[in-house]
């Protein structure tokens, strides 16, 4: 899975707001786990709202550009995403069972993309970190013996 947290961006270019955005707006802001264009999609259209999927995804790249979500690329390359809880730039621990979500901030990650960057006469850096693992509830849940993934 790769990760990216990005700072919220400041635009003077004022967004149109339609009803579909309204409602993907609402159904992120409930959802406290990572889910796909499609989950959403699913989910809007189980609701009753009328919104196509390709709609779903400009809304949800739109989003992203703009650093009101986050997004976490799965290791079969599909992208995910899910409402910022922080304003500031953050990194995710993610269940690899349950999808359960962790904000948390890396000072030390930090000062390292920093360090390694500038070493190598790199400016204007991003990067992306990906902490995956199982969480304490799913560990507990797993039968004794059960394989890690």
């Amino acid at each position: 899975m790769t990760t990216s947290a990005t700072h919220p961006a400041t635009t003077s270019v004022q967004q149109r707001t339609t009803r579909q955005k309204r409602a993907l707006d609402q159904l992120l802001a409930a959802c406290a786990d990572f889910r796909s264009a499609q989950e959403l999609h699913a989910e809007l259209r189980a609701g009753g709202a009328r919104v196509g999927l390709t709609t779903v995804y400009n809304n949800l790249r739109s989003l992203a550009d703009r650093g009101a979500v986050d997004t976490v690329r799965t290791e079969g390359g599909e992208t995910l995403y899910r409402r910022c809880e922080s304003e500031s730039h953050h990194h995710h621990l993610v269940c690899r069972l349950c999808g359960r979500t962790v904000e948390i901030s890396g000072p030390v990650v930090e000062r390292w993309a920093d360090e390694a960057a500038a070493a190598e006469g790199f400016i204007d850096v991003r990067h992306t970190v990906e902490i995956v693992g199982t969480c304490r509830q799913c560990v507990r849940a797993r039968p004794r013996g059960a394989v890690r993934r």
